[in-house]
């Protein structure tokens, strides 16, 4: 299983009774976690100390429950990546910690292919990817279907000064996006895809992964350009096991370009307890 390293704003402290206890910056948050079956004591006194703390409901959704004073906004840096933050609906912050990984990755390609590469990131969200892929000196084209999560990616661009890098902040269905890119005959060089279970477009759009992957896949391999660097597509759900998802990739992403195709959990170390906590898995074809 693939972790990041040098997050030191971030911190899984704890993991207990279906329950995270994070550290995001100075703010420690307790948040839900279905994975997080085991119900062995608490091992951190910061339990008794959150911030805030995510309650579900019976109904679906939730709330946050304010323990002490929350800033409306606040900022982390991961390395020379700057992002902002707020407690959001669904237990969510703005933020996927474990994609630092991928990131990291990312910069890496980027950095060692020595010549200008084209990004693009699909389902986008506020930017994680894209900050570090125009960090790494990347062309970026940044797609969601939120017109607010754009914008929340554009504060996180200008906040790692990176405002005046080359980017294309576009609200659209990623679908119908990719489709008019093949009529145009626009190619990326890498191409990034962090799909969720199901969503809508901005104009009522419905995404189902399962329904919806195969098509969007075979779309996306023909905008990969002649000489692709690399491709990922990140899963959170349970429908599609690993397998078949790298089965997907190398038969529509593989065929025409030589290379390797591979399929890895990722996670977060839990600092007080020797396990990892699996937060889904990415499918990588790289040069």
């Amino acid at each position: 299983m693939r972790t990041f390293e040098n997050f030191n704003d971030y911190e899984l402290i704890d993991a207990d009774n279906g329950e995270r206890l994070e550290r995001w910056g100075d703010i420690i948050l307790i948040r839900p976690d279905p994975q997080i079956i085991w119900n062995e004591g608490h091992r951190d006194q910061r339990w008794n100390s959150a911030h805030a703390i995510y309650h579900r409901s019976n109904s679906g959704g939730g709330y946050w429950e304010t323990l002490k004073k929350v800033p409306d906004v606040w900022s982390i840096k991961y390395n020379d990546l700057t992002f902002r933050l707020k407690p959001m609906g669904f237990k969510h912050t703005g933020l996927f910690p474990e994609q630092a990984v991928n990131w990291a990755l990312a910069q890496k390609l980027i950095c060692e292919a020595d010549r200008k590469i084209s990004v693009l990131n699909l389902f986008a969200y506020t930017g994680g990817a894209t900050v570090a892929c125009l960090k790494a000196g990347a062309r970026v084209t940044h797609v969601d279907a939120s017109k607010g999560m754009v914008g929340w990616a554009k504060e996180n661009a200008s906040a790692s000064g990176l405002a005046d890098k080359p980017v294309r902040w576009l609200v659209d269905d990623c679908m119908k996006f990719v489709k008019r890119e093949i009529r145009r005959g626009n190619k990326y060089d890498a191409i990034i895809m962090d799909p969720p279970s199901y969503g809508r477009g901005p104009n009522g759009e419905v995404w189902k992964l399962e329904q919806q992957l195969s098509e969007l896949l075979t779309d996306v391999g023909k905008v990969l350009s002649d000489d692709p660097l690399f491709f990922f597509l990140n899963s959170y759900t349970g429908g599609l096991s690993p397998t078949i998802l790298n089965y997907m990739v190398k038969s529509c992403i593989a065929p025409k370009n030589v290379g390797t195709v591979y399929t890895e959990e990722i996670g977060i170390k839990v600092t007080k307890r020797n396990v990892i906590l699996p937060c889904g898995n990415t499918t990588i074809w790289t040069k």
